[in-house]
C-alpha cells in the first residue's frame, strides 16, 4: 500500500459525544455487552440510592426485577429535583442523566461503592431502551420518561407526597446487549455484602420473573462485618472461639474510618474479605497488609508474655498465625488510593500503619481480657510452629 493510502489526519476522527459515545462502545463503559455489564448497569443505579440512603443516616434501597425484563430501584434517601439547586450549587437529576460530563466520579468515605466502577446515570439512560425517573420531594411527586438517553418530555407532577427519595426503572436495551435477564444470584450476593458493610442499610431484592410466583430476600445486619464473619464462619463449622472479635476505629491519620472483625476457627485456611469504601479489594492493599501485622504483633506478644516464645525466639509466620482465621477488614477513606486498571488493590502508607496498630491494640486487650480462650488460639499457633 502507498503512503498516499494510508494518509491520516484531522478529517478522519470521529468526534463522538455524550449517549452517541456510549452506544456506540457500550463496553468501554459497562466492561461488556454480557451480563456483566448488565449488572454493572443495575450496580450503578443502586450504588445511587444506597448513596442517597448513607446520606440520611440510613434507610431502605428496594430492587425489583420485573417481568418485562426491566429493573426497577426505589430508595427513602435524599432525593434530587430534577433542576438541581435552585442557586445552581449541584447538578439536578435530569442534568445526570443525560450529561456525561455531569461531574466527576463520588468519593469519600461515607460512599459505597457497589460496582466496580461508577459509571454514571447517563451511561445506564443510554443503553436502556427506556428509563422512568421518580422523585418525591418537596411535597411533590415528579415523573421523567426517556428513551435511549433522551427526555422525551419535562419532568410532570403526578400528585402530592408525604415521602421522600427516588425511583429509577430501566430496560436494558436489547439492541445492545446480548442478555437482558439480570441474574438473581449475582446481585443478591453482592447487595449482601453491601448490606454487611454498611450497618444502617437495608436492601431488598425481588424478582417477579418467576412463574411460581415472586421471589424476595432481605438484607440488614445491625452488627456489620461483626455478622459478615458469623455468616462466613457458619460456613466452614464450629470455631475455637465462638465469640467474633471485632471493633471499629476511626483514626483522621489515615482520614477515614476502619471495622475489623475476625474469629479463629478449625479450616486449615485463612479466609480474609476486604474492602475499601465498599469496593471488594481483590488484590487486597495495605489495609490487609496491615491487618496482617497487628495480628502478628499481638500473637506473638501474647506469647512471649506467657512464655511460649523465648526473647530470641522469632514469631510464628504469617502463614502459621492466620491458619483457620475467618476475618473481614473494612476501611472507609476521604480519599482512597486505589493502584493497578482495575483498582482492586488499596494503597497509601498510612493505611498500613493505622490498622495495623489499631489490631494490635484491640487484639492485645482481647487476649488479656480472656487468657484461656487467647491460650486455645496462641498455644495451636505455636505447637504448629514447632511441628515445622
Amino acid at each position: 500500500m502507498s503512503g498516499e493510502g494510508m494518509r491520516y489526519d484531522a478529517a478522519d476522527i470521529e468526534v463522538l459525544e455524550g449517549r452517541e459515545a456510549v452506544r456506540k462502545r457500550p463496553g468501554m463503559w459497562v466492561g461488556s455487552t454480557g451480563e456483566r455489564g448488565l449488572h454493572q448497569m443495575v450496580f450503578d443505579i443502586v450504588g445511587w440510592a444506597v448513596r442517597a440512603v448513607l446520606a440520611t443516616g440510613g434507610g431502605c434501597v428496594d430492587v425489583t426485577l420485573t417481568p418485562d425484563g426491566g429493573v426497577r430501584v426505589a430508595d427513602d434517601g435524599t432525593a434530587v429535583p430534577f433542576e438541581g439547586a435552585g442557586d445552581g450549587s449541584a447538578l439536578g437529576l435530569e442534568a445526570l442523566l443525560t450529561s456525561l460530563r455531569a461531574g466527576p466520579e463520588p468519593d469519600g468515605r461515607h460512599i459505597a461503592l457497589v460496582g466496580h466502577c461508577s459509571v454514571g446515570l447517563l451511561v445506564v439512560n443510554a443503553l436502556s431502551s427506556r428509563l422512568t425517573a421518580e422523585v418525591r420531594c418537596g411535597g411533590v411527586h415528579r415523573v421523567q420518561e426517556h428513551a435511549r438517553g433522551v427526555a422525551l418530555a419535562p419532568p410532570a407532577a403526578v400528585g402530592p407526597t408525604r415521602t421522600s427519595g427516588t425511583t429509577v426503572a430501566f430496560w436494558p436495551d436489547a439492541e445492545i446487549f446480548e442478555t437482558t435477564q439480570c441474574s438473581f444470584a449475582v446481585l443478591a450476593e453482592r447487595f449482601r455484602q453491601v448490606a454487611f458493610l454498611n450497618r444502617s442499610l437495608e436492601i431488598s431484592l425481588t424478582d417477579e420473573r418467576r412463574t411460581g410466583g415472586p421471589r424476595k430476600v432481605r438484607f440488614r445486619y445491625p452488627e456489620g462485618v461483626r455478622d459478615f464473619v458469623s455468616a462466613l464462619d457458619a460456613e466452614t463449622g464450629a470455631a475455637l472461639e465462638p465469640d467474633v472479635i471485632a471493633f471499629e476505629r476511626e483514626d483522621p491519620r489515615m482520614a477515614g474510618t476502619m471495622e475489623v472483625a475476625l474469629l479463629w476457627g478449625g479450616s486449615r485456611e485463612e479466609r480474609l474479605h476486604s474492602f475499601a469504601n465498599s469496593r471488594l479489594t481483590h488484590e487486597g492493599g495495605t489495609h490487609v497488609d496491615g491487618f496482617h501485622d497487628g495480628v502478628a504483633a499481638a500473637v506473638t506478644a501474647w506469647a512471649r508474655r506467657r512464655g511460649l516464645l523465648t526473647a530470641q525466639d522469632a514469631g510464628p509466620g504469617a502463614d502459621r498465625i492466620t491458619e483457620g482465621l475467618t476475618a473481614v477488614v473494612s476501611v472507609k477513606l476521604d480519599r482512597p488510593e486505589f493502584l493497578g486498571p482495575i483498582r482492586g488493590l488499596l494503597g497509601g502508607t498510612q493505611v498500613r500503619a493505622c490498622v495495623g496498630q489499631a489490631v494490635r491494640e484491640h487484639l492485645g486487650t482481647w487476649f488479656q481480657e480472656r487468657p484461656d480462650r487467647a491460650a486455645a488460639i496462641v498455644d495451636r499457633i505455636i505447637r504448629d510452629r514447632h511441628r515445622q
